[in-house]
Parts: structure tokens; sequence; C-alpha cells
């Protein structure tokens, strides 16, 4: 099963877009898929609050694992994650409009009526899905671009 379709089986089964992309790498950066739903919990729909979509988090949370610093002195990885980083929301917001869930569904979730509009134009359902697509393509082509494949 491709990368794409562990996300969208995750995003079917009710995960948060956040989960489901971070889950979709899980086994090959040394997390169980448990311990990637746990820790992408709290990341769906912009943290609950319209703010970075949470595909975008799952997606750097992905990066994180793979290319941040974690021994002190460090600076190369430190940089190179920034860099990825920078790279992947840019390429998302180039693609997709923002990287910001308010922006992208283009109504406030934060409020009723802003899930209720969500809710009823079918934007969890028909437009989420194509963000978390959209994630999981640009850190595969992140990863084959740094590997340089």
């Amino acid at each position: 099963m491709t990368h794409k379709e562990k996300a969208n089986q995750y995003f079917c089964d009710k995960f948060h877009c956040s989960q489901a992309v971070l889950a979709a790498f899980a086994e090959e950066l040394g997390i169980t898929a448990e311990q990637a739903l746990k820790l992408g919990a709290c990341f769906g729909s912009g943290m609950r609050k319209g703010e970075v979509c949470g595909a975008c988090t799952g997606a750097l949370m992905v990066i994180g694992l793979r290319y941040g610093q974690y021994i002190k002195d460090d600076m190369d990885s430190r940089n190179q994650a920034n860099m990825v980083c920078d790279r992947f929301l840019n390429e998302f917001r180039n693609r997709n409009g923002s990287y910001l869930c308010n922006e992208l569904l283009k109504c406030d979730i934060t409020t009723p009526e802003g899930v209720e509009h969500a809710v009823t134009h079918r934007l969890f359902t028909e437009f989420c899905p194509k963000m978390v697509a959209s994630a999981v393509e640009i850190v595969e082509e992140i990863d084959a671009s740094e590997q340089g494949e």
C-alpha cells in the first residue's frame, strides 16, 4: 500500500488529517502506527483553531522525524530541517493556495456556523482528503530529491 493509500485509509477511518499523514509514514520512521496516531491527535483542523492545516502538521512531523536535529551542536541537521520545512510549506501553498485551514476551507471552523458550512459543503469528506493527498505527495517528492532520486 502506498503512503497516499495509507493516509487516505486512516482519514476515511475518521482519524484527523494530521494523524493520517503521519501514520502513513510511521513504520519507516521507526514509530508505531499507534504512536503516530497519538502524536498527531491534537493537530487536526489546524489545531482545532483553523490555523496550519493538519495535513501540513502531519507532514512536518514526518519531516522532523526524517531530517530534524537531535544532537545539540548539529547545526547542519537543524538547517536542513528548516530548509525542508520551508520548502514543504511553500510548495503546499503554491499548489493549494494556502497552508492555513480556515483559508483552505474558506470558512472559520472555530465557529458553529463555519463547521456547519464545512459539513454542508462536504469539505471534510471531499476537500480535506485532497489536502491529505497533496501533503503526502509533497513529502514524497522532497524525500526523493533529498535522496538524489
